[in-house]
C-alpha cells in the first residue's frame, strides 16, 4: 500500500501494542494498557465499519446467569468452578459500571426473569428442586438470596404460573456504552482503525510483524480480542455462535419491563424505548449457526415471531422493526481462556455469550499479561 510518509509515521511506526478488535474486550484491554504504559503507542485494529462480533449487536443484558443455566453448569463443574466463572461475571460488571458511568449506558436495575412453558415440566422442577442449593452457593457474593419463584403476571400464554425473579440483573444500551468506550480511548489517545482486516502476523526476536489488508508493519505486543473470529489466527478451544435477534416497532403501552431468559437461556427478550427485543433460537440448528457469517434464517425467524404472538405478546398487534445477528464465542467450556500464545502474542477468547458481563474483566486480565 501506498502510505504516505504522515500515514506511516502517526499510525505505524513505533507501535508498542497492537489489539485486534475493537469490541468490549479489545478497548478495555487498550484502556488498561494506557494506564500502565501512559507513553506507549497503542493500535487498536478493525476489521469492521463497527466492532464486528456481538460487542454492537448484543442484546444489553447485564446479568451473569439464569437459575436453569446455573443448574446445568452444575452437573458439569464443581460448585467452585461453577461459583468462581458468576463472581467472575459479577466483577466485570463492576468494572464496566465503574468506567462507563450507570447513568451514561442507561443502566436500568428492573430485575431478571425466567420464563418457563408450560410444558417444560423437567427444567421447571430441577429449578425448583436446585433453587435453595444454587442460592446459599451464590450467597458470599450477593449476601442475600438471588434467584426466587413469584407469580407471574406479565400475561404470558402457554406459561408456568410461576416464574423467577433475580433482583440483581439489569438492562443497559449497548450504543450508548460502546460509543462511550470508544470516546474513553480516544481521548487516551488509543489509535483506532476500523475496515482493517489482519491476514497474518510473523513474530520474530523482540517484534511482531503484522499484516494488514495489503501493507505490513510491526509492533512489539500482539493482542488478540477477536473472540467467534479467533481460529483465523490460532488454535484455541472456541467456535463461532450466530445469535439471532429481532425488535418490535413501538407498541403502545407495553407493560414488560425486565430482562426475560426463555428455555434455559436459549431465548431472551426485554423491553427497550417501548418495543420488544427478541433473540435467540440457536438451538434450532447448531450446526448452521456454528458460522462466522452475519444473517437471519427463516427457521430461526419465523419461530421467534411465533413465540411473540403466541407466548410474549398474546392478543397484541405489533410489527417487526428490524432483525440482525452477533458472532459469540463459545467453548466446551464457558470460562473464558486468557493466554498468552508466545512470547509476544497473546489472546483474551471465549465470553461463552456473556460479553456485557465478563468482557471488560477479560480484557483487564489481557492486559494484564503483557
Amino acid at each position: 500500500m501506498n502510505l504516505s510518509y504522515w500515514e506511516y509515521k502517526s499510525w505505524f511506526e513505533n507501535v508498542d501494542f497492537t489489539i485486534v478488535g475493537s469490541g468490549i474486550v479489545g478497548l478495555h484491554a487498550a484502556l488498561e494498557l494506557r494506564e500502565r504504559f501512559p507513553e506507549s503507542k497503542i493500535l487498536v485494529l478493525e476489521k469492521g465499519s463497527l466492532p464486528e462480533g456481538a460487542s454492537t449487536k448484543n442484546a444489553g443484558f447485564a446479568c451473569f446467569g439464569s437459575l436453569s443455566e446455573i443448574v446445568d453448569d452444575l452437573k458439569t463443574q464443581s460448585p467452585e468452578a461453577v461459583f468462581k466463572l458468576i463472581s467472575k461475571r459479577w466483577q466485570g460488571l463492576q468494572l464496566l459500571r465503574n468506567r462507563i458511568g450507570d447513568e451514561v449506558m442507561d443502566l436500568q436495575p428492573n430485575g431478571g426473569y425466567e420464563v418457563f412453558l408450560e410444558n417444560d415440566n423437567p427444567t421447571f422442577e430441577e429449578c425448583m428442586q436446585n433453587i435453595d442449593v444454587v442460592n446459599a452457593l451464590l450467597f458470599p457474593l450477593f449476601k442475600k438470596d438471588v434467584f426466587k419463584f413469584q407469580k407471574n403476571v406479565f400475561g404470558f400464554q402457554k406459561t408456568k404460573q410461576q416464574i423467577i425473579f433475580n433482583p440483581f440483573e439489569a438492562q443497559i444500551d449497548t450504543g450508548k456504552m460502546m460509543q462511550k468506550l470508544l470516546q474513553l480511548a480516544f481521548e487516551a489517545g488509543i489509535l483506532i482503525l476500523n475496515n482493517q482486516t489482519v491476514t497474518e502476523y510473523y513474530e520474530k526476536d523482540s517484534e511482531v510483524k503484522v499484516v494488514v489488508n495489503d501493507f505490513s508493519f510491526i509492533t512489539k505486543k500482539l493482542l488478540f480480542a477477536t473472540n467467534g473470529f479467533s481460529k483465523t489466527f490460532f488454535e484455541a478451544d472456541v467456535h463461532p455462535a450466530r445469535a439471532q435477534v429481532l425488535i418490535t416497532k413501538p407498541i403502545p403501552n407495553l407493560d414488560i419491563k425486565g430482562t426475560f431468559h426463555l428455555d434455559k437461556g436459549y431465548y431472551y427478550f426485554r423491553n427497550i424505548d417501548n418495543r420488544l427485543l427478541f433473540g435467540g433460537g440457536r438451538n434450532l440448528d447448531f450446526e448452521g449457526e456454528t458460522t462466522t457469517v452475519f444473517g437471519t434464517t427463516n427457521l430461526i425467524q419465523n419461530e421467534l415471531e411465533r413465540l411473540l404472538k403466541e407466548v410474549i405478546l398474546p392478543n397484541r398487534t405489533f410489527e417487526i422493526d428490524r432483525r440482525w445477528s452477533g458472532i459469540m464465542g463459545m467453548g466446551q467450556a464457558k470460562n473464558p481462556v486468557v493466554q498468552q500464545l508466545s512470547e509476544n502474542v497473546f489472546y483474551g477468547v471465549r465470553l461463552g455469550g456473556m460479553g456485557v458481563a465478563i468482557g471488560s474483566l477479560v480484557g483487564k486480565e489481557l492486559a494484564d499479561l503483557v
